[in-house]
């Protein structure tokens, strides 16, 4: 693959792209880089270990080929909620038609089907709600057995084999992590993947089981799409090291008007954190088989942006799509109209964390926004040993572009998910001198700032200690 000279993107909104049939080989992975994409994410709910391996493998090669950082995302299945099958594939349903629903994994007919999830009948109560195939069919539970559930159909038409069935406002006795979960955490750290994206989160806990089993190897994040979770956020974000906003199951289990504030709710939360957030699901659906989205569908894209997210996703819109450039240069393009819309910088502007109490690092950091805006600095630097410096410095949301420096690649590639963030993996610097001389130099090498300029350096002092961020300065660029 020939080298070419990466030039670091203008827009701050990182985008994700999701790979799959549509997009597979060396030549499309690099057309949706080159279009906009800074993370792939592998989604392990298809295809195989050696499929996600072959790709991975494309991305490392893209990667060194254009000297820039590429983060992985390897995006676990969860566990997958379903109804049995029928013996003619499906059933016709009207409102108040009465079907139970059992452990008998016979297939099923107008009068009963298998529903193979005991955990659900468990928990289950009269009055309760259950949706079918992403909330096109609603139904009651009536009567309650040990081994059964008497359901009334309130509206929907048809049932067919393995529809997907939700469960809103209750928390389910399901681990967060199958079988088949464990086996593709332990295949993705294996190849080398950034993060670690965990479907089904309902508690704190199931991320901190996730965590346990990483053990750092990689990145966890939270994808929220269940309500429980949300009542947990803020210990959840805690437990995280970035959050997804999951709207596809999110959206059937909670009405669809609640849906926007839920959104906005999450991605304030998460940036006051200083950890990523992702929007995800659905955000170009129409672009899988149109090369031009609805405009209400630019509209949500948009809001994600005007919201403050770190990144939007793309999913099978890259993965399966008849256009997935088209798809990606529609999210780039838009991100970039958003981005230089004169009402954008007042919202961003509008909210900026608060500094922890105490903590040397932050109030280093979120000052060093505020330095760059007074003196008209073209860009904010940190070093960094865990990336922790450039996750205080994005949470701010800069007007400039932030210069990540990094010995370690795997947080250089981490940190290509942040907002705003443009992550080198540069040698360890050797003292102070050397640290202004490989900013002011990386800064201008990069694209970020020209002769004459200037920019705000944060570091830490001693070098290579993480969390120990104690220096601010601002340096010319020769």
């Amino acid at each position: 693959m020939p080298k070419t000279a990466f030039l670091p993107r203008h827009r701050r909104t990182r985008i994700v792209a999701t790979l799959g049939p549509a997009s597979t080989d060396a030549d499309m992975i690099r057309r949706l880089f080159e279009a906009g994409a800074d993370v792939f994410r592998l989604n392990f709910s298809h295809g195989t270990h050696a499929d996600h391996m072959a790709r991975l493998a494309i991305i490392r090669d893209l990667e060194r080929a254009v000297g820039h950082p590429i983060g992985i995302i390897a995006d676990l299945q969860g566990p997958k909620l379903r109804v049995g099958k029928f013996k003619d594939k499906a059933i016709d349903v009207v409102a108040g038609h009465k079907l139970r629903l059992d452990l008998d994994t016979t297939p099923g007919d107008e009068t009963r089907v298998c529903l193979p999830h005991p955990e659900i009948i468990a928990v289950a109560h009269e009055g309760m709600t259950l949706l079918v195939d992403d909330g096109k069919v609603n139904m009651i539970v009536r009567e309650k057995t040990a081994t059964s559930l008497l359901v009334e159909i309130i509206s929907g038409t048809r049932i067919s084999d393995n529809k997907g069935v939700n469960v809103p406002n209750v928390i389910l006795p399901i681990p967060a992590l199958t079988e088949k979960d464990r086996r593709d955490l332990t295949a993705a750290m294996d190849m080398g993947c950034d993060w670690i994206a965990q479907s089904f989160v309902q508690r704190p806990e199931d991320v901190a089981e996730t965590k346990k089993l990483t053990n750092g190897a990689a990145k966890i994040i939270a994808k929220l799409e269940k309500p429980s979770a949300i009542e947990q956020l803020d210990a959840i974000i805690e437990q995280a090291d970035a959050v997804m906003v999951a709207r596809g199951d999110l959206g059937v289990e909670i009405p669809p008007e609640r849906v926007p504030p839920v959104q906005k709710k999450i991605v304030r939360a998460v940036r006051m954190a200083g950890k990523p957030v992702i929007v995800a699901t659905q955000m170009l659906e129409s672009m899988i088989s149109s090369a031009t989205p609805t405009r209400a569908e630019a509209s949500d894209v948009a809001t994600a942006i005007y919201d403050g997210a770190d990144a939007i996703m793309l999913s099978a819109e890259t993965a399966s799509g008849s256009y997935p450039i088209e798809a990606v240069t529609m999210m780039d393009r838009i991100a970039g109209s958003v981005e230089s819309d004169p009402f954008y910088r007042p919202v961003m502007d509008a909210e900026h964390p608060d500094t922890a109490l105490g903590d040397t690092s932050d109030a280093i950091s979120a000052s060093a926004h505020y330095i760059a805006k007074d003196i008209n600095a073209a860009a904010i630097v940190t070093f960094t040993s865990r990336g922790l410096t450039a996750l205080r410095a994005a949470r701010q949301r800069p007007d400039v572009p932030i210069l990540c420096l990094t010995p370690d690649a795997s947080v250089a590639r981490r940190m290509a998910l942040s907002y705003g963030v443009h992550p080198v993996h540069s040698e360890d610097i050797i003292g102070f001198d050397d640290m202004v001389t490989k900013a002011t130099s990386i800064a201008k090498e990069k694209g970020l700032a020209v002769k004459d300029q200037r920019v705000v350096i944060t570091a830490g002092v001693p070098f290579g200690t993480a969390g120990s961020t104690n220096i601010l300065r601002i340096a010319w660029v020769e």
